[in-house]
């Protein structure tokens, strides 16, 4: 248990029986009259959907024990994925609802966080930013560089994303796993 003077970015409370929401931001206000409050917005960490909640100042929170563990990507089993305990070496299966957009930046040997909540994985977190290679992308036009357009390329992970047009097949590439974008060459 916590009160909502504890509450932090990410912490994970349990609510509404035991759905489990990840706190993303939080305000506390303490206005001219009345009692003070705390503005929090909440995402729900198996659905994804955000809600705005507000607490009384004070208010006891249930919290939920989150283990956040590194592992690597190992492999797809089937439609499964599955992740290698970097301590223990065990490997968890993880379901592709649990792995969501994340499996379109995923390659085997990607050191990643998995949260768990009672030895169940509830998000599948990577780096801000991960190195792949362009699989396939149709070439530039010469004369259109000057424009600072954009063209589809797929990468090696098969996910399409916008690059700019001087970027050529084969090449490695940064990525933002957050938004999609491109976010520059790797040189070397």
């Amino acid at each position: 248990m916590a009160t909502t003077n504890d509450l932090k970015n990410g912490l994970v409370l349990k609510l509404d029986g035991d759905q489990l929401w990840s706190v993303v931001e939080f305000q506390h206000v303490k206005p001219g009259k009345g009692p003070a409050f705390v503005r929090t917005k909440l995402k729900n960490v198996l659905s994804g959907k955000t809600v705005d909640k507000t607490f009384n100042a004070g208010v006891k929170v249930e919290t939920a024990n989150v283990d956040r563990r590194d592992m690597q990507f190992s492999y797809k089993d089937g439609e499964y994925f599955v992740f290698m305990d970097m301590e223990t070496y065990d490997q968890l299966h993880v379901d592709p609802k649990t792995v969501g957009d994340t499996a379109n930046y995923l390659l085997e040997g990607f050191d990643t966080t998995v949260a768990l909540h009672e030895g169940t994985p509830l998000y599948v977190e990577l780096p801000a930013a991960v190195e792949l290679t362009i699989a396939q992308t149709d070439p530039g036009v010469q004369g259109d560089r000057s424009t600072g357009g954009t063209k589809p390329a797929e990468l090696e992970t098969g996910f399409s994303i916008q690059v700019p047009l001087f970027i050529t097949t084969g090449e490695k590439i940064k990525v933002d796993t957050r938004s999609g974008e491109y976010l520059g060459r790797v040189s070397g």
